[in-house]
């Protein structure tokens, strides 16, 4: 059975889960929408969606110093209690997710982080590149657009792939680890040095 946009939207407004997770569960279960629902919350995925709205205070700071002390993280990750800190499961959380800063050097957490001035710089490049290529020109802005949202996915960290798991996003990893532990999760900051840069 063929998977369609208006599908995977309906289980994302349904659920709260992230589109690729969506797309995923409807795919597996072959199309059938409460079999998709039940997937979800078996992987405590659409648990996520119930507590984004909730005050994050509490958290701590991960390092990450790789092999050879020439590169080095730190991330900054918040949840509601100061319990939840302290739990092995959202140690190893902010540990990865530090590993992955130091590892694919993103530029921000958020893509609402970058500048619009460098979005519309790459832009512009981009359509240059399209139409030096020859490509017809009603299909420049859909080239263009498509390259856009890569550059997303390289260098905003909750949309880059996870180094550990590279069939699931930052975006994704957090939504999964709010559904385990049962609290909301945000990623605050991070900074990544690198010897010599």
């Amino acid at each position: 059975m063929e998977i369609t946009a208006k599908m995977v939207k309906e289980l994302r407004d349904q659920t709260g889960a992230g589109m690729m997770d969506c797309k995923k569960a409807l795919s597996e279960t072959e199309g059938d929408f409460d079999k998709a629902v039940d997937a979800l919350r078996e992987k405590g995925i659409s648990k996520a969606a119930s507590k984004e709205g909730r005050a994050t205070a509490e958290g701590l700071i991960a390092t990450y110093v790789h092999y050879g002390d020439k590169l080095a993280s730190m991330v900054e990750i918040n949840c509601e209690t100061d319990f939840v800190a302290r739990t092995d499961n959202f140690k190893t959380f902010a540990r990865d997710l530090a590993m992955h800063v130091a590892a694919s050097n993103p530029r921000c957490v958020e893509r609402e982080e970058i500048d619009q001035e460098f979005i519309n710089h790459e832009r512009e490049i981009y359509k240059t590149q399209a139409l030096n290529e020859g490509k017809p020109e009603k299909i420049v802005d859909k080239i263009v657009d498509g390259k856009i949202e890569k550059l997303y996915s390289e260098v905003v960290l909750l949309e880059q792939p996870f180094v550990k798991d590279n069939d699931m996003t930052i975006g994704e990893y957090v939504k999964k680890t709010i559904g385990a532990i049962g609290e909301n999760i945000r990623v605050k900051r991070f900074s990544r040095f690198q010897l010599g840069e």
